[in-house]
Order: C-alpha cells, then sequence, then structure tokens
C-alpha cells in the first residue's frame, strides 16, 4: 500500500500536514491487514477489546441494540475511518460494528495507538481531530433524528455522505456507489422502511435526488441543501489547519 495515498492519510491530512514521521507511523497502522464478509461483527457492545480497525475498503456500521430486539445505527463508517476506536480507549464498548458489504481492514492494538501519540504528536493532533469530527456528526444526527422532517434527515445523510467520500476519493460529482439498504436507512434515520422508499420517492419525483440500484444521483445539489438545511462547516474538511 502506499501510505501516502490511503484513504486515511487523505481524511487524516485534510487537518494537518504529515510529515514523514507521521506517515512512518501509519504505515505501521496498516501491518495486520484483515479481510471481512458483509455482515461479519467486528466488535460487540460489552466486550473488553483492546484493538481497533482502520477501514481500508467497504462500508461498515455501528449500532446499538434495544431489549426488544430493535436497532439503531449510530455511525456508518467508509475507507479511512477507525472502527471501534473508543473500544480500546473504555473499558468495555459501548456500541457493536458490523461489516455492510466485505470490507479490508487493518486491526491496530492499543499500544499502537497509545505509542503513535508519543513518537507522533501531529499525527495523534490529527487522530484527536478525527475523533472530534466523529462526534460532530453524532451531533447533527441528533439533530436529525429529535427536529428534522423525514425528507430533511434523508437529504442531510446523503450530503453527508457526498462530502464524507468526497474527502477520501470515492464518487463524483454527479453521485456514489452506495450498498446501504432501504432497512439500513431505516435504522440510521429512525424511520420504517416503508416510510425511507415513500421519502426517497418523494424526492426523486421533486428532482433533488435519485437512490436506485445502488446508486446515489444528485439532480440539484442547491436545491437539496436548502431542504435539508445543510451547512457542511461541521465537517471542517476546508484544508489543514496545522501545517
Amino acid at each position: 500500500m502506499q501510505i501516502a495515498h490511503s484513504a486515511l492519510t487523505q481524511k487524516l491530512s485534510a487537518f494537518v500536514v504529515l510529515s514523514d514521521t507521521d506517515l512512518d507511523t501509519l504505515a505501521r497502522f496498516h501491518r495486520r491487514r484483515r479481510s471481512f464478509a458483509a455482515g461479519h461483527s467486528l466488535i460487540h457492545e460489552g466486550q473488553n477489546h483492546k484493538s481497533a480497525f482502520i477501514l481500508a475498503e467497504g462500508w461498515a456500521c455501528s449500532y446499538k441494540m434495544l431489549p426488544d430486539g430493535e436497532r439503531q445505527i449510530v455511525g456508518i463508517q467508509i475507507a479511512g475511518d477507525f472502527l471501534g476506536l473508543r473500544s480500546i480507549l473504555f473499558r468495555t464498548s459501548d456500541h457493536s460494528l458490523e461489516a455492510v458489504t466485505r470490507i479490508e481492514a487493518s486491526e491496530v492494538l492499543a499500544s499502537d495507538i497509545l505509542d503513535s501519540f508519543a513518537q507522533a504528536p501531529r499525527l495523534a493532533t490529527a487522530v484527536l481531530w478525527a475523533a472530534s469530527r466523529d462526534e460532530a456528526m453524532v451531533v447533527e444526527h441528533l439533530v436529525n433524528l429529535g427536529r428534522r422532517s423525514a425528507e430533511m434527515r434523508m437529504a442531510h445523510f446523503l450530503l453527508e455522505l457526498r462530502a464524507r467520500l468526497k474527502l477520501v476519493g470515492i464518487g463524483d460529482a454527479s453521485g456514489f456507489d452506495c450498498p446501504l439498504t432501504q432497512y439500513h436507512l431505516a435504522d440510521i434515520l429512525g424511520l420504517s422502511a416503508v416510510h425511507v422508499n415513500r421519502v426517497l420517492r418523494h424526492l426523486r419525483e421533486d428532482g433533488l435526488v435519485t437512490f436506485q440500484k445502488g446508486r446515489v444521483m444528485f439532480h440539484d445539489i442547491a436545491a437539496l441543501g436548502t431542504l435539508a438545511g445543510f451547512d457542511p462547516d461541521y465537517l471542517d474538511q476546508d484544508g489543514p489547519l496545522l501545517r
């Protein structure tokens, strides 16, 4: 792997200009590359887990299960994202994590992460930025669930995905391939699968966006952004702040 062109490097470089030392440390993060089939559970809520993963290819989701068997997806992970970073900082994992598609991921031990903070402080700052950015996305998802209409939720979520994927070189101006099913979208947005289908139909009929056959196609980004009230500043990816 050319670490300078990896998805994680592209993501972290949005905040910090990485040095050769930082890149060498990142290269060590990728020594334990593994493949997982779609549906594989990488992390279980409540388990004591001493390693995290860096997603190189594919999609994953983090979620919480309720006592009645209902699931709330709390995050979608794409290439360049950490999987289960909190699981090595907390005593036990506070969520479960599952591969949505076949994925390629590098296992990173807790000691790898902690050693990197001492050896490459700029990289540690970039990792802290990535974690803070994830927290900012959780805040927006809370607003989605609490205050935005179903159409606004869907529009906001798709625009956020577009921006995140663009950062790591996936998709283009017109859209992106998306493996999420209507059941995934229902569990992300707090809707029923039937309601998801209705919302997507309304957005398509209004000439804003189409999500069919595993592809999201944008027809009017400006109008979709207005509908969602989407302000991308919370993603903080306009260029490195630490050079």
